[in-house]
């Protein structure tokens, strides 16, 4: 789910809350995914709050965005979900995974957020249950660079599908 972003942009948290909340319950066992569309939420206090909000309505993942608005994941975003997630661990011990999309789309930059999730909530996150990657363009840059480690050679973009 997509958070109501006019209704926390207007201050009206407990309404975000409660349909975090309801649309949790009527999963069941399923988990949740919680996008924020950070790119709309404009300060870091705000990406905070809203991180707050949908861990503790019940989200089991919180995602930057649909990563068709930007910015989405920047470093600093991505961190401040991530230290949400580490101050709910710490205070409660249950895990909340995380999903940083729109605008990780090479290798490099995966590597920067991959050791950001290590440092800050340490290697049990760096599986798919609780830490992935969206982003369409990322795919391809992996196996450019995988070509380029094992011939030395960069490939053209044109080698590989656009989506």
């Amino acid at each position: 789910m997509v958070i109501s972003r006019g209704k926390f942009l207007s201050g009206e948290y407990n309404f975000v809350f409660d349909e975090i909340a309801a649309i949790k319950e009527a999963c069941g066992k399923a988990r949740l995914k919680v996008i924020l569309e950070t790119g709309e939420l404009v300060t870091l206090d705000n990406v905070r709050k809203a991180s707050d909000i949908a861990i503790y309505a019940g989200a089991d993942f919180i995602k930057t965005s649909t990563g068709k608005i930007q910015p989405a994941a920047t470093m600093q975003v991505t961190y401040t979900m991530l230290m949400a997630i580490k101050d709910y661990y710490d205070k409660t011990g249950i895990m909340i995974g995380m999903k940083p999309a729109g605008g990780i789309s090479n290798a490099k930059l995966a590597l920067h957020n991959l050791v950001m999730v290590n440092e800050t909530l340490g290697g049990k996150w760096l599986s798919n249950e609780w830490f992935r990657f969206g982003a369409s363009s990322l795919a391809n840059d992996v196996l450019m660079q995988i070509i380029k480690q094992q011939t030395g050679i960069y490939q053209s973009t044109d080698y590989f599908s656009i989506d």
